[in-house]
């Protein structure tokens, strides 16, 4: 059958717009809405009065910070035809899946369990009907429930799946850039020769004055005992290059990534890195660990080793 629908809506300020929607046909209604969406939440607030719907609507979601994109959410539903309340959340399982459940209790309705799977540009909906009755147990089932099955299934399947999938891109990346790799590797080692006078003549300066000299420092991806055996620390001595950068008895380091650095490369291209260094300042041992992309500054009294006892 023939309908019409007519929507106005409007910017109120920077995160919020205000709709007002007419629809006309065989579910006749008049619906406004306000709808605020920030970086980390969506917030909406609904009222229509329409056959044979009418209802007032608030919805509240929290986006989390996290490279998941977890969203909590919840919402209130009341109108002739009773009230709802639903609660869930979801979160990016893969780069192209995200996994999302909620739990709906209502008076007449019930208690269901909705779980919906977005893969790419597919959707997977798969309603569950529990019960016609408000059963405390039901909903105790709907929302515990889910929550083993996800983290059984996260631990012993999603995570080793995408441990395995990042591997293999890992090995690619390195198999594409290997040449590249020993090129600056090469760069680097040369431009450490060409340091070796400026440094002795820098350590013989720091000495006289009780200065900074950098005892020890390690630029790569250090593993702790706990790791898996397949996992190697792949760290490079950058002992030489930071010495060269210490002057007046300070080095500082800016936010950006050390593998630009004179005298460093990157010995583990596309995994986590970071910069170990001891060093001695006024004759006392300090240790630090910072970052790729971290800021540094040394020395600092912080970093000091406590030597008591």
């Amino acid at each position: 059958r023939p309908s019409l629908t007519t929507v106005l809506a409007r910017n109120l300020d920077k995160n919020t717009v205000g709709y007002l929607q007419w629809r006309w046909g065989i579910q006749s209604a008049m619906n406004t809405s306000i709808v605020r969406d920030t970086k980390t939440s969506h917030f909406t607030v609904a009222l229509q009065l329409g056959i044979p719907h009418s209802f007032a609507l608030i919805s509240y979601q929290h986006k989390f910070q996290d490279d998941d994109q977890t969203r909590v959410k919840g919402s209130l539903k009341a109108g002739f035809f009773g009230t709802v309340v639903e609660y869930g959340a979801e979160r990016k399982i893969s780069r192209h899946s995200v996994l999302g459940a909620a739990v709906s209790v209502g008076v007449p309705q019930g208690v269901s369990l909705k779980v919906k799977l977005n893969r790419a540009s597919q959707t997977y909906f798969f309603p569950i009907h529990l019960t016609d009755q408000l059963l405390p147990s039901a909903v105790f089932y709907a929302t515990v429930g889910p929550l083993v099955v996800y983290f059984a299934l996260h631990r012993l399947v999603i995570k080793p799946y995408l441990r395995a999938q990042k591997e293999k891109e890992l090995e690619k990346q390195r198999e594409s850039t290997a040449t590249d790799i020993l090129q600056k590797k090469q760069e680097a080692e040369a431009a450490v020769r060409l340091m070796q006078e400026s440094v002795r003549r820098i350590i013989e300066a720091e000495e006289s004055r009780m200065g900074l000299i950098i005892v020890n420092a390690w630029y790569g991806k250090f593993v702790n005992d706990k790791s898996r055996k397949s996992e190697k620390v792949k760290v490079i001595d950058v002992t030489v290059p930071l010495q060269c950068l210490v002057k007046d008895s300070k080095l500082i380091l800016t936010e950006a990534s050390k593998a630009g650095l004179p005298g460093f490369y990157d010995p583990c291209v596309g995994e986590e890195k970071s910069l170990k260094v001891l060093y001695q300042f006024r004759g006392v041992l300090h240790q630090v660990m910072a970052l790729d992309n971290e800021a540094l500054r040394i020395p600092k009294q912080s970093h000091r080793i406590d030597t008591d006892g």
